[in-house]
């Protein structure tokens, strides 16, 4: 059996077709964008571009996010013709199924719980740092924080953490959610998203008054800046590495298309819940990060801030708008919540696809006698990304999430150019412009941040990968539906 062999084209499409038994088709172009832009700005925008700032650019974080922004703005085109032309769930899993074969579907389906798992993961512990910046540091650390971490108060007392419950307790009110239905999760998504969005336009508007240019002095770190050496850490470099960091900002967007089984009208909606989405957070994202570098010099989230950078900003910066802080939390707080429904919903929706293709075990593929959602799917799902958010630190979780993410652009990017070679004749109702140009850049971009990854998430991340191939071996291969 070769290692290669594709899933039909025209089967996959008919599987789209599955005449009322799969998923249920509720959502339109509104939800979808709601969903790209519910999933976009969270941790990224929140959290990671102080971490860029202070770690890499400093101030030019700024033109990190708009080198995070083309290599997405390459791989979305990519993502919205394999979106409209094969419109179901399983993102770029299925849509490598058709174009590279099992194996390398396999692949990027495991690469994508780096993705989806993963940043709900992330994105659920920078929730509890959040809550505990709004009540004032009084959940105590141990309940707040993995057991990998630590520290020493004022008395000199040394806490260790025990396990992060408040993200816990979010995960699990999500996946409630989840498991009611899509149309629902969505509603509340766009409450939500329409909040945080409010307050990333507030803080822009308000911040302005309150740059600094002496803070945006040298725009970039310079080579001689203590502990910036590396080349990954200052100037041009900085910016690269400052754009693999922030590029965990722009998840969102490709989630979109793990809900084409559930769209009304996806040939054309799912162009424009992808792009949509991609270009509006792009643009708020420049802003934003511009205002914050301008209102707090850099060097400061280093020390302080990291985590609650927004709120701290303000609390010390902007005098007088101490209301704004405490609403920049309470938003921050709903907008991480949409955050992590999003790729909850995402990553059940690729072990959907793949348990489908009998990669995975038929427990994943079952839905919901009344609300047709995978339900096992979202608790398994809960149980697993639960454990790394009570017990592994954020940081770890949010540079592999990168990685898996930028995988699967590439491996998106390169799909296109081999479908556009084998298959000319389907029908494309969206087609990527200037191929092969656009996924060949995709690739170059893509790669180029993925290299300017901490070499230790790399380890980690080839050997999660590995451990994956172990699993198809063992399981996938022999239980695939293309033995039949």
């Amino acid at each position: 059996m070769s290692l290669f062999r594709k899933k039909d084209l025209s089967a996959m499409l008919a599987q789209a077709e599955d005449g009322g038994k799969g998923l249920k088709r509720t959502l339109g172009a509104g939800n979808l964008v709601a969903l790209g832009v519910g999933a976009i700005i969270g941790a990224g925008l929140f959290v990671r571009t102080a971490a860029a700032a202070s770690e890499a650019a400093g101030p030019a974080v700024t033109l990190s996010f708009i080198v995070a922004a083309i290599g997405c703005a390459f791989a979305g085109l990519c993502y919205a013709e394999f979106a409209a032309m094969i419109p179901i769930s399983g993102s770029a899993y299925a849509y490598s199924y058709v174009t590279m074969g099992e194996m390398v579907a396999w692949i990027i389906g495991w690469a994508l719980i780096m993705e989806y798992a993963l940043g709900a993961a992330t994105v659920s512990i920078a929730w509890s740092e959040y809550l505990n910046s709004l009540f004032g540091g009084r959940i105590p650390y141990e309940w707040s924080h993995s057991p990998f971490e630590s520290i020493t108060d004022a008395a000199g007392v040394l806490h260790h953490g025990i396990m992060n419950a408040p993200a816990l307790i979010i995960l699990l009110m999500l996946t409630l959610l989840l498991i009611k239905g899509t149309q629902e999760s969505a509603i509340v998504n766009a409450i939500i998203v329409f909040i945080k969005v409010a307050i990333v336009i507030i803080f822009i508007f308000i911040g302005w008054r309150f740059i600094d240019p002496a803070n945006h002095t040298p725009y970039m770190i310079p080579a001689d800046a203590p502990g910036h050496e590396a080349f990954r850490k200052h100037g041009w470099g900085g910016v690269l590495g400052g754009a693999a960091i922030v590029f965990f900002a722009f998840i969102g967007f490709d989630a979109v298309s793990t809900a084409a089984q559930e769209a009304k009208n996806p040939k054309r909606d799912m162009p424009i819940g992808i792009i949509g989405s991609l270009i509006v957070c792009t643009i708020l994202y420049v802003l934003f990060s511009y205002v914050l570098t301008g209102v707090a010099n850099w060097k400061e989230f280093s020390l302080a801030g990291k985590e609650a950078s927004v709120a701290y900003a303000i609390e010390h910066h902007m005098p007088g708008f101490l209301w704004l802080a405490t609403a920049v939390k309470i938003g921050i707080l709903a907008g991480f919540s949409s955050v992590i429904l999003v790729m909850l919903m995402g990553q059940s929706r690729v072990f959907y696809s793949m348990a489908n293709d009998g990669l995975l075990p038929k427990v994943f593929s079952d839905l919901h006698p009344k609300y047709r959602t995978p339900y096992k799917s979202n608790w398994i799902l809960f149980v697993f990304v639960g454990a790394f958010a009570a017990f592994v630190p954020g940081s770890v979780a949010g540079d592999l999430t990168s990685f898996g993410t930028l995988f699967a652009f590439i491996l998106v990017s390169g799909g296109i150019w081999l479908l556009r070679r084998s298959d000319p004749i389907t029908p494309r109702p969206f087609k990527t412009p200037l191929v092969p140009l656009v996924p060949i850049l995709g690739i170059i971009v893509c790669g180029a941040m993925i290299s300017q990854l901490d070499p230790q998430t790399l380890l980690v991340a080839f050997g999660w990968m590995a451990l994956g191939l172990v699993v198809y071996f063992i399981y996938g291969r022999k239980h695939s539906n293309l033995n039949k």
